[in-house]
């Protein structure tokens, strides 16, 4: 293969990479060799004089998708060139002093304050175009509301959501597959949120890292002090330590050591000459400052052999392939499994039992294989369920192949659809932990859900369950005889219908005016006919009430569950047939969200996006250059403030 064919391999490899981790919260490449690939890239780059246009080095951040605000930056945001080397770290400082702080791993985001007010937010986004998330960057938990500073502050840092944050929040998750798969993809769809409600509960917190100007004020030509500065108006910045060339190994050790024990993700150090004056003069790349350097830990690695495969399944029928070896020492622990998420990174590892391969911690922490040495490509998928013996079926989607268990009546499923029937926004049923229900299906206390029904008849057996005893199974009936009254947007999302949350649940309800009968029996064409409701959801629904095993479960429960009626609005419909979209900061309301429940308590349906079929856009900035006041325009859409659409309600 040419150095100029391997090149063009290496982009499209790493493209797509890039693309499934940036965009589409997915991984089909490790850090490791992603990594890898990317050096191998910037070497024949090098040595062939040629860079091609779509190559990722030349490129930064993700792509524009969502329907956020876009707005240009004033000056180019670079990504940091990088090394894994201390003596490369040393030389590069020479005779400067430097500050080394942890390069975190979030989004970076520009804050901006005027009158002590932050004003605006904007995400690095393809490092010349961001997104404004203004109103999300407000709900971020350590970033002060109002600075002791009247003038025009500009500043970048780092907006991450902490591991003990992280961890959490994928407990309160039921399902294995819709886990988040690390701290950063979290952040990063939290961060860029069209309801700031959801980027509060994430708990993100904001970490400075560079001071870009401040009206009126004579900075200091320092970065420490400007560090300093920041910290005293309430900004919480990144952790650092000022070094010399002769310092710099010492340093990086100290925060090695930190590491493993650190709350905040971090994906290496990043390496800035104090003297600001000085690295500016340097100038930059294409790509790169020529102030600042990145440097990424050497993964510390293992060789070891793969002993098998395990196939782990989850409720809604995913099957996780985890990579079990012999235990090895990494960053000072022992592992010995480490998950390969689906079977496209199974079949590109080529893995077999008995395999020699490379393990490493990536950022450290999280176990992954490597490399494949051997390469015996032996492992096929299972084509049974271990949990219950049913056949099993690869789904692609998106160019990444998945496996999954046939069975809907799976008895991994169960555990996980008892699981999900008890949470809070299903039935509400405390005291049923997952081990709980496990204990309880182990023993065959239960087996389809009317059973939770009768387990007030399983004293004697609950009681002796370890954990429990008069009292917990006092407060467990209770919780079980209050849940038997539900409301029936509750109970629908309870059933754990594939693609419907509560949201789609209360939209079906509202549509057919909590009429059970006629959800039950509706069909795709009706269906489809319900704002937010669309094919696939569809057809999960209808085919979820065709199915005879589950008509006799609902018989059952019908017999047990008593539907409370929800409250109609009183109001006059006035918007009946009237589409709304809401877009930029209001005023009147609390958020946008008020917004909307104020248009659908009077009959109308509010979308995401401008189409020919909304009738108004409500935006208090008419003269917005966004997306979604363009298109209004273009289409003869009326473009109304929040005053005017107050008015329009009386």
């Amino acid at each position: 293969m040419s150095q100029i064919t391997r090149m063009k391999e290496l982009i499209r490899q790493l493209n797509e990479a890039g693309k499934a981790y940036y965009q589409e919260n997915r991984e089909i490449m490790s850090n490791y060799e992603y990594d890898q690939k990317y050096d191998e890239l910037v070497a024949l780059e090098k040595e062939t004089n040629t860079v091609f246009a779509n190559s990722p080095t030349i490129h930064v951040g993700y792509e524009l998708l969502t329907e956020l605000e876009k707005e240009p930056h004033e000056s180019p945001m670079l990504s940091l060139d990088k090394t894994k080397d201390v003596r490369a770290l040393a030389d590069w400082l020479d005779d400067q002093d430097g500050i080394l702080s942890w390069k975190l791993d979030g989004l970076t985001i520009v804050l901006t304050y005027e009158g002590g007010s932050l004003v605006k937010a904007v995400t690095r986004g393809n490092g010349q175009v961001g997104e404004v998330i203004t109103n999300n960057a407000r709900t971020f938990q350590n970033l002060p509301a109002h600075i002791d500073f009247d003038g025009k502050l500009v500043l970048r840092g780092e907006a991450i959501i902490r591991y003990s944050d992280f961890e959490a929040m994928n407990a309160s998750i039921q399902e294995v597959d819709a886990k988040y798969k690390n701290p950063r993809n979290l952040c990063s769809g939290s961060v860029r949120q069209l309801n700031n409600e959801v980027t509060a509960r994430r708990k993100v917190q904001f970490y400075a890292f560079h001071l870009v100007s401040a009206e009126g004020v004579v900075l200091p030509n320092s970065v420490e002090e400007r560090f300093v500065w920041l910290s005293s108006l309430g900004f919480q910045v990144v952790e650092y330590e000022r070094v010399t060339r002769d310092t710099i190994a010492q340093a990086v050790e100290h925060f090695s050591q930190k590491i493993g024990k650190m709350d905040e993700p971090s994906d290496g150090l990043v390496l800035i000459y104090d003297d600001i004056a000085y690295g500016e003069s340097l100038g930059r790349t294409a790509k790169f400052p020529r102030n600042s350097i990145a440097f990424k830990w050497a993964d510390e690695t293992a060789v070891t052999k793969l002993s098998y495969i395990e196939w782990s399944p989850s409720r809604t029928g995913l099957i996780n392939p985890v990579a079990v070896f012999e235990p090895v020492e990494l960053e000072g622990s022992t592992v010995s499994r480490a998950s390969l998420h689906n079977l496209s990174i199974v079949e590109g590892l080529e893995l077999g039992e008995g395999d020699e391969i490379t393990v490493y911690k990536a950022n450290m922490i999280i176990p992954q294989v490597a490399e494949n040495h051997t390469r015996s490509n032996t492992i096929v998928p299972v084509a049974y369920c271990p949990a219950c013996g049913g056949e099993t079926v690869v789904k692609e989607e998106n160019g990444v192949k998945s496996l999954y268990c046939s069975n809907e009546f799976c008895s991994a499923k169960k555990l996980k659809l008892f699981g999900h029937f008890v949470s809070r926004d299903a039935m509400n049923i405390d005291g049923m932990s997952e081990a709980t229900l496990n204990k309880m299906i182990e023993q065959e206390l239960l087996t389809e859900l009317p059973d939770l029904y009768r387990l007030k008849e399983e004293k004697e057996a609950i009681v002796a369950m370890e954990g429990f005893g008069e009292k917990s199974y006092d407060n467990l009936v209770k919780s079980i005889e209050k849940s038997r009254n539900v409301l029936l947007p509750n109970f629908i999302y309870a059933l754990g219908i594939l693609n419907v949350g509560l949201s789609n649940a209360k939209l079906i309800c509202r549509h057919f005016h909590s009429d059970w009968e006629s959800i039950k029996n509706a069909d795709v064409e009706e269906l489809i006919t319900i704002d937010g409701i669309g094919q696939v959801i569809a057809e999960s629904i209808v085919h979820y009430f065709a199915n005879e095993h589950n008509q006799k479960i609902l018989s059952k429960l019908e017999e047990i569950i008593t539907f409370e009626k929800m409250e109609e609005s009183s109001k006059e419909a006035i918007f009946d047939g009237v589409t709304f979209v809401i877009t930029g900061a209001v005023h009147h309301f609390k958020n946008r969200k008020e917004v909307k429940a104020k248009v659908e308590e009077l009959g109308g349906k509010v979308t995401g996006s401008v189409t020919s079929k909304t009738d108004y856009l409500i935006n208090n900035d008419k003269n917005s250059s966004s997306s979604k006041n363009k298109k209004a325009k273009e289409l003869g859409i009326p473009i109304i403030t929040e005053e005017q659409f107050i008015d329009m309600i009386g």
